[in-house]
């Protein structure tokens, strides 16, 4: 029976965490456990079936640097040479097809000098306008593969979404090629997308970390939000278990965009980016980007505090560092590192709210971002008023519980890999 998204929101029962006693905690360097079968992504089977999917068709993908074969070739340079796929078009999201842009910029309408494909900029298009792009590029099946990192204000999702939307109006057949949830498929966790906050760092009524890969997302986007549904079809893995982190997928890594330059950025990355909403830096501009965390005026208190509280999985150092752009760019801060010692009891929304919460008691000079970003990050203005009223963490992650239990209700009928 589909599930109507009007009940996405409604009043359930609360419901606490589901225990993670049983999963295995895999240390930051531990090999693929020997008893799983090798992953494959969509596009390593889309390939090993001949690309029987896209035969007869004029196809364009949506990528980036991320949509590499395992040896490490980018898949637009793969199909173009192959004579069973007619590719005749490449989209570029935020970022860039060849990921050449910095964060809020795109690369724009250009041919490939590799492969002489015209790339079209679908950054910031939405609704009829992205479908004209679609319609101009003469494709008739848009293909989709990026490496997504499981957050929901993470933009490459909502490029998803909106292509999708998009390909619905133009009259485009719509594919998905699968890939990992880099730090698991386990749980959705924090609080759910409220609409009237509704930006591109969050188009629909999900949970801050959603815990799905793309193709799961295009499902659910499919079946509950979209307004005229797509011909979609999706390309699954194999090999993929909902409690395996990236490394032990046996794929190398490509940094989805320049301040992902890791595995480690994306655990930590659905927690740390509510910093963007706040006057601190939130590492970008160093080395170790959503790890650090700091300002001008900030010293070893906030590195204490957050220890006191016992999070699990992870332990706060005080740190100072120079950012080399963005916030502080070439001065010297203080705050903290965070080092997630336990991945599997580790949780990073929860830890972001921790560290929200004793920045701004030990640091007089905490101000939230003049535009309210925080309210666009965390789906609400909840966050950011509780805070202010002096709520605590375990005051301020109890009241989105309602709303994420009904989500993940919503979400168990989309999940493709149990």
């Amino acid at each position: 029976m589909r599930l109507s998204r009007r009940n996405l929101l409604a009043s359930a029962t609360l419901a606490a965490s589901a225990s993670m006693a049983s999963v295995p905690v895999l240390s930051p360097h531990r090999a693929t456990p020997q008893h799983r079968k090798p992953l494959r992504t969509g596009f390593e089977r889309l390939a090993a079936d001949g690309y029987a999917a896209l035969g007869g068709r004029r196809v364009g993908v949506v990528t980036n640097p991320t949509g590499i074969a395992r040896d490490a070739r980018h898949i637009v340079d793969v199909m173009h040479e192959d004579h069973r796929v007619e590719l005749t078009a490449v989209f570029g999201p935020e970022h860039g097809f060849r990921g050449t842009a910095q964060a809020g910029g795109s690369e724009g309408r250009y041919d490939d000098p590799a492969t002489g494909l015209p790339v079209y900029d679908t950054y910031l298009k939405s609704g009829r306008p992205l479908a004209d792009v679609f319609t101009a590029s003469g494709v008739d099946t848009v293909v989709f593969d990026i490496q997504d990192v499981g957050a929901r204000f993470y933009t490459y999702i909502w490029t998803l979404y909106d292509c999708m939307e998009a390909a619905a109006l133009a009259g485009k057949r719509f594919v998905v090629l699968d890939r990992p949830n880099p730090v698991t498929g386990r749980a959705a966790e924090g609080p759910v997308l409220h609409k009237e906050f509704a930006t591109f760092v969050g188009r629909q009524p999900i949970a801050q970390a959603h815990g799905m890969t793309v193709a799961e997302l295009a499902r659910l986007f499919n079946g509950e939000f979209l307004n005229t549904p797509v011909p979609l079809e999706t390309v699954t893995m194999t090999g993929w278990k909902r409690d395996a982190f990236y490394d032990a997928s046996g794929l190398p890594w490509v940094p989805p965009s320049p301040n992902m330059p890791t595995p480690d950025t994306a655990l930590v990355y659905s927690g740390t980016c509510m910093f963007e909403g706040t006057n601190l830096s939130e590492g970008r501009g160093t080395t170790r980007p959503f790890e650090l965390l700091g300002a001008e005026g900030i010293d070893g208190r906030w590195a204490a505090a957050a220890g006191d509280l016992g999070l699990p999985g992870v332990r706060f150092r005080e740190a100072y560092f120079a950012p080399t752009f963005s916030k502080f760019q070439g001065k010297t801060v203080g705050g903290v590192q965070i080092h997630v010692h336990d991945r599997a009891a580790y949780d990073p929304v929860r830890t972001g709210i921790a560290l929200l919460v004793t920045a701004r008691k030990v640091w007089d000079g905490f101000a939230w971002r003049p535009d309210d970003w925080i309210d666009k990050l965390t789906g609400s203005s909840r966050v950011r008023t509780m805070i202010d009223a002096g709520a605590g963490v375990d005051e301020v992650t109890g009241a989105w519980q309602t709303e994420l239990a009904a989500f993940r209700r919503v979400r168990e009928g989309y999940l493709l890999y149990k």
